[in-house]
């Protein structure tokens, strides 16, 4: 190993230690580690605290993996691991001199101690043991490089179902009390997550699933597909169809109530980011204004079927609901038309300054004879159905779900169609799309006026869900969450909107018990994303391909740390005219 590799090692360690240190000062590790992944063995909070040294050795030994240089990759591993522990040990003297500590750092407390010190009665004894931890676990982060690639997807695919059926363990048990006995409930979950045995059985059980799959299963099932005749894959298609619809009408029954109530949550995000990735996915048109639609559509549903005093109209939900889409979409067709020569910050400054506009205007005593100010609109009329009246989240489901299903539809069929094709030439550049004769004005407004409408069918529905409506549900942070979600989940994908509303909205809705965090791990995990899948969780194949070909592309890798790596380019004579 060199001493520029040393350095490195060194670096990363230092890096990814202080991060360590910050999630233990903070408190995260200490309320995280309230919750058990597997009881007995590992909570959350030592999950989040080694999973640190993990990522640093991953790091570490990156660059040397592609030379087949096992012990430097190892080395680098080990003592970018080992320094990552050097802050936190300073932490630990630290609170040994420093019997005030808690005056300025007020949740280092001596819970987090024990922690750090994996409940040892001797600081010394516990630092130096997890100093050690840490070293073999950027040991494994460095190893990982090492390992062929039908062996580490296998590996990985095992931790993280492991890790992630013990984080949801509450959950699942609440959804096995419908169907399972008790003691099979205690044989596979403890008092918080799961059991040691299961743990081993799931991490054994996904690996061979993994590992089987990735050797013979995608080759058998590609296989199979070319043997069919084009019948054949129809009715293939159609039974999936039918299985997917069947497992969605009976989605509600088996969840229960709570997680039937986070996919309505989720839902009413997933019918948002559709309409928002017309305007950015397929027109490539930045709208961080979004939320004002969504406030449009819930405030018309307001005022037309609100049976208090502001209601005006006194229409069911149904009759509301094409007027509330239509306000909608007028609106986006108004901001469109300002914005017309507009692109890049400069439209996103604008399309936020209408957003904010919007809520103020809630808010404000101007219009509070009309909706209500900063009291809103209450006593909403709620839709009825051949069954009844529409109160329970089971039943604000299926609605929500058809909704977003026409949502899918609608943008599927566009983005297809050829007004779909001139969204994407004009998100490439809008001066050869226009060239090449695309009307960039009738584009644009189609673009601004069906995302809008999706965004007002939200509001609608989530007004009339709740009840009621008030300003500060439709602030800055809505348009945020839904343009957040569809970069995490991918950038003109349709699925991509589904995965990212299921992990920004849901998965943070079902770790209600850590929401001082939520900003914070919200934060990171872009970054994450950003850094690791830029093309998003899902990813469209457009984008995808334009990503790996812009990669291709790159000639040399000019950020490689290592000194033997970088070499001088040579110049080459100049050929002359006649050559």
């Amino acid at each position: 190993m060199s001493r520029s590799d040393l350095r490195y090692a060194i670096r990363i360690g230092l890096l990814f230690g202080v991060i360590a240190l910050s999630v233990s000062a903070i408190g995260m590790v200490e309320t995280f580690n309230e919750r058990d992944i597997i009881t007995g063995v590992l909570t959350m909070g030592q999950m989040l605290l080694f999973s640190v040294p993990l990522v640093a050795g991953y790091f570490a030994g990156r660059e040397q993996a592609g030379h087949a240089a096992v012990g430097p990759a190892l080395a680098e591993g080990l003592i970018a691991g080992l320094v990552t522990a050097v802050p936190i040990l300073l932490l630990i003297a630290l609170t040994l001199v420093w019997t005030n500590i808690r005056d300025s750092l007020t949740n280092v407390s001596p819970t987090l101690i024990d922690i750090l010190t994996l409940n040892f009665e001797s600081a010394l004894t516990g630092g130096l043991l997890l100093a050690a931890v840490m070293a073999v676990l950027g040991l494994v982060g460095g190893a990982i490089h090492i390992l062929p690639d039908r062996v580490r997807r296998p590996l990985i695919t095992g931790l993280v179902w492991t890790l992630g059926i013990g984080l949801l363990s509450e959950i699942l048990i609440n959804v096995l009390r419908q169907f399972a006995s008790r003691s099979l409930i205690r044989t596979l979950f403890g008092t918080k997550g799961i059991t040691p045995q299961t743990a081993t059985a799931i991490f054994v059980l996904a690996i061979v699933i993994s590992y089987f799959w990735r050797q013979r299963g995608r080759e058998t099932v590609a296989n199979r597909r070319a043997t069919l005749t084009e019948d054949q894959q129809r009715s293939v298609r159609l039974i999936s169809i039918l299985l997917a619809v069947a497992l969605l009408l009976a989605l509600p029954w088996i969840l229960g109530t709570y997680l039937t109530e986070v996919l309505d949550v989720v839902g009413i995000f997933v019918i948002m980011g559709l309409g928002l990735n017309i305007v950015v996915g397929f027109a490539g048109l930045l709208d961080l204004g979004y939320v004002a639609f969504f406030a449009i559509g819930a405030y018309v549903m307001g005022v037309l079927t609100s049976v208090g005093d502001l209601g005006v109209a006194g229409l069911s939900f149904w009759a509301a609901l094409p007027i509330s889409v239509l306000a909608a979409v007028v609106a986006g067709v108004i901001l469109g038309v300002p914005v017309l020569r507009m692109r890049g910050d400069y439209l996103a400054i604008v399309t936020l300054g209408f957003g904010e506009i919007i809520r103020v205007l809630a808010q404000s005593d101007l219009l509070k004879p009309f909706i209500g100010g900063a009291q809103g609109i209450q006593q909403l009329d709620k839709p009825n159905v051949i069954v009844g009246e529409l109160i329970r989240p089971e039943h604000w489901y299926y609605l929500i779900v058809a909704g977003a299903l026409l949502a899918v539809f609608v943008s599927s069929r566009l983005r297809d169609a050829r007004l779909g094709r001139r969204w994407m030439a004009m998100r490439e550049d809008e001066d050869v799309a226009e060239a090449m004769g695309v009307h960039l004005v009738s584009t644009k407004l189609l673009a601004f006026g069906i995302g809008a409408a999706f965004s007002g069918l939200a509001g609608a529905i989530f007004a009339s869900r709740i009840g009621s409506i008030f300003p500060h549900s439709f602030n800055l942070l809505i348009s945020i969450n839904v343009l957040s979600l569809i970069i995490v989940g991918g950038i003109g994908s349709l699925p991509g909107v589904v995965v990212g509303a299921m992990v920004l909205v849901g998965l943070p809705e079902l770790l209600r018990e850590f929401a001082e965090y939520r900003l914070l791990l919200y934060g990171a995990l872009l970054i994450a994303t950003m850094l690791l899948r830029p093309e998003g969780l899902w990813p469209s194949p457009i984008r995808q391909r334009e990503l790996h070909a812009a990669e291709e592309l790159e000639p040399v890798d000019l950020g490689s740390r290592s000194e033997e790596t970088t070499k001088e380019p040579t110049l080459q004579p100049e050929s002359s005219i006649g050559d």
